[in-house]
């Protein structure tokens, strides 16, 4: 039995029932498959079941507003994500009729879909034999083959392409594609495989030569920014408070959150935040300020760790302050906005 048929003997046995294998529907699988990007399993499903049913079809999703798309990723991380789902859905719904592109190549040509979104709808909705390679596929073929090109590197991203491609079952790819993603998450796991009782043992390279918790091989990281944050939570003494949308290509755009002074280094106190730029900006009026958090909040991001102090603002009323306290919840925020959100509720209870 080859490794291919191996993997699929192993699947039919171990598969995991998920929603979206229960359709080969291209929305429903598209769906699925970007919000599973860097995110587990686990955490997804519940988001994927919360958009089913607000947006049963790509033409709901394409007719939704952003704020609610947002608000419903609201958690997930990534926002751009949903945002290029928006974007493709709307285009989908008003340019292909509700139409998903029926090959790999014009599914590529879609925004937010790459090499592995477009590879899984077409192998599992249109039978194209069409590799997948995510982190639980690069772990299975650099453990069996042994091979020690970073999976990260142009060489790495192109090497194990190229030797997934060769692998794949031409009959049945979407099935071939979800054994191997499966046998990755389940059995060949990062941490503590199933090497004991793994049919595919006998003939693995990582497991032979003692390189099982060696591979896969990633490039070192980037380095981490340090970004200093100061949220201005604004009250006023008739329940009001302030939010903005946040701009531009940075981090969380289309989100909301408090006035935002941001500075090179922490500010220690009140003396020291009412003296700065963007707080002078925003208040001219005595103010009553109290720092939420004794000790920072640190949010850590891919390529950024923000250390966060929420400084409550109390005062009479100010111009700019236009959304009820009680309607806070219904705008899509960070998740480190919503985790304030709650304590602060909490503290008030």
């Amino acid at each position: 039995m080859n490794f291919n048929n191996k993997l699929k003997h192993w699947y039919l046995q171990n598969n995991r029932e998920l929603p979206w294998r229960k359709t080969k529907d291209p929305y429903h699988i598209w769906l699925s498959e970007i919000m599973l990007q860097q995110t587990r399993v686990a955490q997804g499903l519940p988001y994927y079941l919360r958009y089913i049913e607000a947006f049963p079809t790509v033409f709901h999703l394409a007719e939704a507003s952003e704020e609610k798309v947002l608000k419903l990723w609201q958690g997930l991380g990534y926002y751009s994500r949903a945002r290029n789902l928006h974007f493709t859905a709307k285009y989908i719904a008003n340019e292909l009729n509700g139409e998903f592109p029926g090959n790999y190549k014009d599914l590529l040509k879609l925004k937010g879909v790459g090499d592995y979104t477009a590879s899984a709808i077409a192998s599992i909705c249109f039978n194209e034999a069409a590799a997948v390679v995510d982190g639980n596929v690069y772990r299975v073929l650099s453990r069996y083959f042994g091979i020690e090109t970073p999976i990260n590197s142009t060489k790495g991203i192109k090497e194990f392409k190229e030797l997934a491609q060769t692998l794949i079952d031409t009959k049945e790819p979407g099935v071939y594609n979800q054994a191997i993603m499966d046998f990755g998450a389940l059995h060949c796991k990062p941490q503590k495989p199933l090497c004991d009782e793994c049919h595919i043992s006998s003939s693995c390279v990582a497991l032979e030569k003692d390189l099982v918790g060696t591979l896969p091989i990633k490039e070192k990281k980037i380095k981490v920014r340090k970004r200093y944050f100061n949220y201005l939570v604004l009250k006023t003494a008739n329940g009001y408070t302030m939010l903005n949308e946040r701009k531009g290509k940075g981090i969380w755009q289309g989100l909301y959150e408090f006035p935002l002074v941001e500075t090179q280094k922490p500010i220690e106190s009140v003396k020291e935040l009412i003296n700065d730029k963007g707080f002078e900006d925003l208040f001219q009026s005595d103010v009553s300020i109290s720092l939420f958090n004794t000790k920072d909040v640190v949010h850590k991001l891919s390529h950024q760790h923000l250390y966060t102090k929420f400084w409550v603002i109390e005062i009479e009323k100010h111009i700019k302050a236009t959304i009820k306290w009680n309607e806070v919840e219904e705008y899509p925020v960070p998740v480190l906005i919503d985790k304030f959100l709650t304590n602060f509720k909490k503290d008030k209870i």
